[in-house]
């Protein structure tokens, strides 16, 4: 009974071990002692997993019960050793919070004291802090006083200086004076002192206007001794003036000072018109508005520009006759021979001494700009008048436009400044140049459609000159164009040439309609002089179109509207930017493929009309008799068969008719299609439609080669090439009895044993001359031979 005693132990001691695990892994609910449920199953399998079934391997259990024992020894062991050292980490830490907290208590009973000291140290403090802020104060105004003081007394300083330097006639010094002012009030730009800046400003404005004044006359006075202003073109004086080396020595003097008040003089313009005084001629002058902000005119030259100005003004405002809405060439004109009268002197007298001082400015340019400030104010005044009178509207924007060429290319006048071509950007004027132009546009090609010779060749007469016999009407629509590209091309702006580009499209496909409306009213007679000048037309239209796309003008606004997007060319799509944007297509690809359609249809109409009367004259040929014409050994000399006469003389004056009005590259097209028509027509209708003796094979042979080819040997070298069905119809035809039987023989062999190693039929035919019809073909033909035997 000992080792029942022992296991029964050893289960109590497991028990308890395994409800120890169970209690240290569960979620922190400790299995309930009294179920005994769990226990037992417990029991129950360690038990059957540690000794068994086996009655003899109760031996082990006191090997069980030891080792049990050792585990039990050495979780003792732990659990003691824990709680050994846990309390003096404890304690460890709890000695050390309590020391800081005394650390803390301590720190702030140190501040509450420094605190409180410091607090009676600032109330002590506070009557000598109250003291020196009331002097720091007085001393920072008296400070400021001396500072405006001190102003004061620099700005009457150098009004004394510049009043001296003017009574002993030292004028740099007076200048350098005015320059000094001008720097003071530039520093003076932020200050709060308002009246001291209009004071300045004052003093400032009031000695530069004596010293500008005094400089001026005098620079007036040696102009008009050398004849400024030039109004007339300038003649060669033989003898110089006595005097022209101290005018040249005075002019060498003046310009260089009036260049040195540039500063002061830019400066009390600036302030006169953001403040919206009345600015002065010589102000207006060099305050023209322009698009990129450009730099004032230099002093001398807007004192050269004066009695210019005044002659401007004198003629061209108020109502005087010359002051004329209808006549906007007048001053144009005007302003041109101005500039190229003044051009030599300029480059003559005023440039060397700017190259001198080292003013990096055109003496030329500088006046042209002037005068071009006059010219701009007095067109954009007139465009804004215009906008309700087409014609007047359209009269100035053609003499703007031609102002503006000889600008550029007589003038010479550089295109990184802007001439008058920008006023036409503004919106309402723009829109009102696009609707006027689509009007005129509209207008001429109703008046060219029904004009009496719209459909005829202004080149008809001259041969070298008409070769893609273009009607008038459609010359006349594409010189349209052409016009209407040279007004918008030196347009600065890309988004609104690209308005005019969707303008010319949207014209392009208007005439495209009107073509085709013409077209179905003569699409009874297709062979007409009129259909064929519409099919010319379009040719034409389209000819010209595609050399636009690769123009690099186009090619630039194609690059514009790629940048722009889809929306900047009216019409385009996303998929057509795109194509653009890879350069696959052009700006006219749209409509190239509407006109490419509208050909296409018009020419596949002619040809068909062609081809119905040509089949209609060679009835009689189709039905001659080709199996009782006797063999060619029989006949002494080959003629045409008879029957075929209408139907060649009809291919003739029908291949001579086109020729004569339809384009070299039309022309092309027409007689390939009808070669192709008429070769498929005759392989049907004559060869498969008949069977042929000897004689009738060779009949066919002749007509074909001597008489139908040659037709066509006008305008190629080989026009059997284009009748490839018919001419190997009559190789294959005209054979000898021997050789069409092996044809026959090796074709039907290579249809029923055709292996592998045989060599292909093709061969066979290739050596024949036959390449387009196929083997199944040639059997066909072979046995429509009369004399070949069986058939």
């Amino acid at each position: 009974m000992a080792a029942p005693t022992a296991a029964a132990q050893t289960a109590n001691k497991v028990t308890d071990r395994s409800l120890n695990h169970v209690s240290d892994t569960s979620t922190g609910t400790e299995p309930v002692p009294g179920d005994s449920g769990e226990v037992l199953d417990f029991l129950v399998d360690f038990l059957g997993r540690e000794v068994g079934s086996d009655l003899k391997s109760l031996t082990n259990v006191g090997e069980l019960l030891e080792k049990l024992r050792e585990e039990n020894l050495a979780l003792e062991e732990q659990v003691l050793t824990v709680s050994s050292s846990v309390p003096p980490k404890v304690a460890a830490a709890l000695s050390a919070a309590e020391e800081a907290r005394c650390s803390v208590e301590d720190l702030l009973q140190r501040e509450r004291l420094t605190s409180n000291k410091l607090h009676q140290h600032l109330q002590g403090a506070q009557p000598w802090m109250d003291s020196l802020s009331q002097t720091f104060t007085q001393v920072d105004i008296i400070e400021r006083h001396m500072k405006y003081l001190r102003c004061l007394q620099h700005i009457e300083e150098l009004s004394a200086v510049v009043q001296q330097c003017l009574m002993t006639s030292s004028v740099w010094e007076a200048i350098k004076a005015v320059d000094s002012m001008a720097a003071l009030d530039a520093g003076l730009s932020q200050s709060g002192c308002s009246h001291l800046q209009n004071f300045l400003r004052e003093t400032l404005h009031f000695w530069h206007k004596i010293l500008k004044d005094r400089l001026s006359r005098d620079y007036e006075e040696v102009l008009s001794q050398l004849h400024w202003p030039i109004l007339s073109p300038p003649t060669q004086s033989l003898t110089p003036a006595p005097n022209s080396q101290e005018i040249s020595s005075q002019l060498d003097l003046l310009v260089p000072q009036l260049l040195a008040l540039q500063t002061s003089d830019d400066l009390i313009s600036q302030k006169a018109s953001a403040s919206g005084q009345c600015m002065s001629s010589t102000q207006v002058v060099s305050s023209a508005t322009s698009p990129s902000q450009e730099p004032p005119l230099c002093l001398p030259i807007q004192i050269m520009l004066l009695p210019l100005s005044k002659r401007f003004r004198y003629h061209f405002y108020g109502n005087r006759q010359t002051n004329s809405l209808s006549k906007p060439e007048w001053y144009l004109t005007q302003v041109l021979m101005w500039m190229g009268n003044s051009s030599a002197f300029m480059e003559e007298k005023i440039q060397p001494i700017l190259d001198r001082v080292g003013v990096p400015i055109s003496a030329r340019v500088e006046l042209c700009r002037g005068l071009l400030s006059l010219v701009q104010e007095k067109v954009a005044n007139d465009a804004s008048r215009l906008l309700y009178d087409d014609v007047l509207f359209c009269h100035l924007v053609e003499e703007v436009l031609q102002f503006e060429k000889e600008l550029r290319s007589n003038q010479s006048y550089p295109a990184a400044l802007p001439g008058l071509l920008h006023l036409l950007l503004d919106s309402a004027v723009l829109q009102k140049w696009l609707t006027v132009e689509k009007k005129m546009a509209v207008e001429k090609m109703d008046a060219m459609l029904s004009a009496e010779g719209a459909w005829s060749s202004q080149y008809k007469d001259i041969s070298d000159m008409d070769e893609l016999k273009a009607p008038d009407c459609a010359e006349t629509f594409m010189t349209l164009l052409q016009v209407i590209t040279e007004r918008y091309r030196g347009l600065p702006c890309p988004s609104a040439q690209l308005k005019f580009l969707g303008l010319q499209r949207e014209l392009v496909d208007d005439f495209r309609i009107r073509l085709t409306q013409v077209m179905k009213e003569e699409s009874r007679c297709p062979l007409g002089a009129r259909y064929c000048a519409i099919l010319n037309a379009v040719n034409y239209i389209s000819t010209i179109l595609t050399d636009w796309g690769d123009n690099v003008f186009f090619l630039q606004l194609q690059q514009a509207a790629v940048s722009l997007g889809e929306e900047a060319v009216q019409g385009l799509g996303a998929v057509e930017v795109g194509r653009l944007a890879s350069l696959e297509g052009s700006l006219f690809e749209g409509l190239l493929a509407l006109l490419d359609r509208l050909k296409g249809d018009m020419m596949g109409r002619l040809l068909e009309w062609t081809m119905r009367e040509i089949t209609e004259k060679a009835k009689p040929y189709c039905q001659d008799r080709w199996l009782s014409l006797p063999s060619q050994h029989d006949q002494s000399t080959m003629t045409l068969s008879s029957s075929a006469c209408p139907m060649m003389l009809c291919v003739r004056d029908r291949l001579l008719n086109l020729h004569q009005v339809l384009s070299l590259s039309l022309f092309q097209l027409a007689w390939q299609g009808l070669a192709e028509k008429l070769d498929n027509f005759l392989y049907q209708e004559v060869v498969l439609s008949n069977h042929f003796s000897d004689g009738g094979a060779a009949q066919l042979q002749f007509d074909m080669t001597r008489n139908l080819f040659p037709l066509f040997g006008h305008y190629c070298k080989r026009p059997e090439n284009f009748f490839k069905h018919v001419k190997e119809a009559c190789i294959i035809l005209c054979l000898n009895v021997g050789s069409a039987l092996l044809l026959r023989n090796l074709l039907k062999e290579s249809v029923d044993w055709a292996t592998a190693g045989d060599p292909p039929p093709e061969s066979a035919l290739n050596e024949l001359g036959v390449y387009c019809l196929a083997p199944c073909d040639v059997l066909i033909l072979l046995n429509l031979k009369a004399s070949l035997p069986g058939q």
